[in-house]
């Protein structure tokens, strides 16, 4: 039975839980120059896609700050479930910004390019400089957005280098500068219902603990990704 364990009440436990065990959380772009660094800090790398909701992720913004952690929030742009133009969206946004997170593109590059016949470089730059324009900020990073296309955003990187587009990352390259999916624990909330992870990229089978029973494990770096979507007070279709 499903005892509705995905509330934000429970995910701000979770967090508690890893600054109790001793993480540092930084942001995708923090990790940059962490691999840089000689540091032997266990750190947290904390990611966030807005798949559906700018509302539920400037609440997931407000734990966050509540427990003074900074996060990384990948931005859609073309989502049918969300205008980030929107009068209330655009507030939530400019609250996640000025709180001090990062703000990064949720890319669908090669779902806008087959759909609209055009070059997934050029929609990739236009995307990059209205996000851009619209925070007035920088984008240093982009992560895939995995939709229902069947199309795989991340192909488009198999070809190209995020530093061709002035960018640090995108959140599952293999390039040195990054690499952190193969070099990390890896925890998720993606299966909606149940956490999933991987370990240095490769899935753990039937291990489906949360974030907060993971931290315990002693890893030196975690990825973690979650999704605002997914949480709630009551119920999830409140």
């Amino acid at each position: 039975m499903n005892q509705f364990i995905f509330t934000f009440a429970k995910i701000k436990e979770h967090f508690e839980e890893v600054i109790r065990q001793g993480y540092r959380v930084i942001t995708c772009r923090d990790y940059v120059e962490f691999k840089k660094s000689d540091n032997r800090d266990r750190v947290l790398v904390n990611r966030v896609d807005i798949d559906f909701s700018c509302t539920k992720a400037r609440r997931l913004a407000e734990i966050f700050n509540e427990l003074n952690l900074k996060a990384s929030f990948f931005v859609r742009l073309h989502a049918p479930e969300y205008n980030p133009f929107s009068f209330e969206n655009y507030r939530c946004l400019c609250a996640i910004r000025d709180a001090g997170h990062e703000i990064g593109y949720h890319s669908e590059i090669i779902d806008e390019s087959v759909i609209w016949n055009e070059d997934a470089a050029v929609c990739l730059k236009r995307d990059l400089a209205v996000l851009e324009t619209m925070l007035d900020i920088q984008i240093d990073g982009v992560a895939s957005h995995g939709g229902m296309t069947g199309l795989n955003n991340l192909d488009f990187w198999k070809k190209h280098k995020p530093s061709e587009f002035g960018l640090m990352y995108e959140a599952y390259d293999e390039y040195p500068e990054f690499d952190l999916f193969n070099n990390s624990f890896y925890v998720s909330d993606s299966n909606w219902t149940s956490w999933k992870c991987y370990d240095r990229g490769k899935p753990v089978a039937g291990d489906q603990r949360n974030l907060a029973e993971h931290c315990r494990d002693d890893h030196r770096v975690i990825y973690s990704l979650i999704h605002p979507d997914t949480y709630f007070d009551e119920h999830f279709y409140e």
